[in-house]
């Protein structure tokens, strides 16, 4: 059902590579995806490789990304991150699961979301808040944190499903399944949502016609 209505999920966070996708989903903790999308081209066009942002002056880095937040922080891990790809990994971002998470600044959501965004392999699936709220509320999931709702959402799709699936999950959860008054009425999934909070409307083609306009114009449609 949901796949109708996003068939062909992306990731909003504009990027040209997996080293890119890295460093833009480490400046997104506790940010916008339009925050970071206006950030990372300047970013990428003064330090272009990872060897070059591995090197780059830290405070010259904290004032290219301050407008994402926790500024500090995130610039000594993308700068400590790179560093590890450039020198540990031959400027590569790592294949596994296990060696990306050594990354600094780089815990199983992003490890997740590199790898299988980036790099077409599906290791796991991403559970951010989005997808574990929507997972808890469709009932196919009921662990408290991310590492349980994984668990749980991996045992229920087959592997080939983990990234696209973790894709139309969070998506499902920024533009519909909002955290306050979500949207059950429009929902194409409420006559199967445990949850729902009210009848849907209009017929269920309808609705996932206009949450794929939604996703198509992230939020704006």
């Amino acid at each position: 059902m949901l796949a109708r209505a996003i068939p062909e999920p992306r990731c909003e966070l504009d990027h040209d590579g997996p080293w890119q996708l890295l460093v833009a989903t480490i400046l997104s903790a506790q940010c916008t995806d339009e925050r970071v999308n206006a950030t990372t081209p300047a970013l990428f066009r003064r330090w272009p490789t990872p060897e070059a942002l591995g090197a780059a002056p830290l405070a010259e880095v904290e004032q290219a990304v301050r407008s994402t937040g926790f500024y500090r922080n995130k610039a000594r891990a993308i700068v400590a991150a790179s560093r590890e790809v450039a020198l540990r990994f031959g400027g590569e971002v790592p294949r596994t699961i296990e060696e990306a998470t050594t990354l600094p600044g780089v815990a199983r959501k992003t490890a997740n979301l590199v790898l299988g965004t980036g790099l077409g392999i599906a290791a796991g699936m991403v559970v951010d808040t989005h997808v574990g709220r929507v997972a808890r509320r469709l009932g196919l999931a009921t662990g408290d944190s991310p590492e349980m709702v994984e668990r749980e959402l991996c045992a229920l799709f087959p592997r080939d499903a983990w990234i696209d699936g973790g894709h139309r999950l969070l998506l499902h959860g920024r533009y519909v399944c909002v955290a306050r008054k979500p949207r059950c009425a429009a929902c194409p999934l409420a006559e199967a949502c445990p949850s729902a909070e009210s009848a849907p409307e209009g017929s269920r083609r309808a609705r996932e016609a206009a949450e794929a306009r939604l996703v198509a114009s992230r939020g704006d449609g």
